[in-house]
């Protein structure tokens, strides 16, 4: 999984950046084909956001979120992308193929 971690009106600390992949790679543990991902740190005025794009299979996952902390936005992101990837993956699974091999025994 390649990450790529950049910031718009912020500089990017290593603290920042390793809370980012710490979070990452945590959503990247439930769904095995990411294959990149693109996060941005903004900071305007006293709104901290947080955004990222993930690759997966050829599509494209795209999550944002807007707090008071840029931590609490990586935490909201993070939720976002997890929820977001999870609902991805269970649209990839075929739910019917189980009521076909039910048909076939009946």
């Amino acid at each position: 999984m390649q990450l790529n971690v950049s910031g718009h009106h912020i500089e990017v600390t290593d603290s920042l950046r390793e809370y980012v992949e710490s979070k990452v790679r945590k959503t990247a543990s439930h769904f095995d084909l990411l294959s990149d991902v693109n996060c941005i740190l903004t900071v305007e005025k006293l709104r901290h956001k947080a955004e990222a794009t993930v690759r997966v299979n050829g599509d494209t996952i795209y999550a944002d979120h807007t707090e008071e902390d840029m931590y609490a936005a990586i935490d909201g992101l993070v939720d976002k992308l997890e929820r977001r990837v999870r609902k991805y993956k269970e649209k990839l699974v075929d739910h019917h193929a189980r009521d076909k091999q039910k048909a076939r025994y009946a």
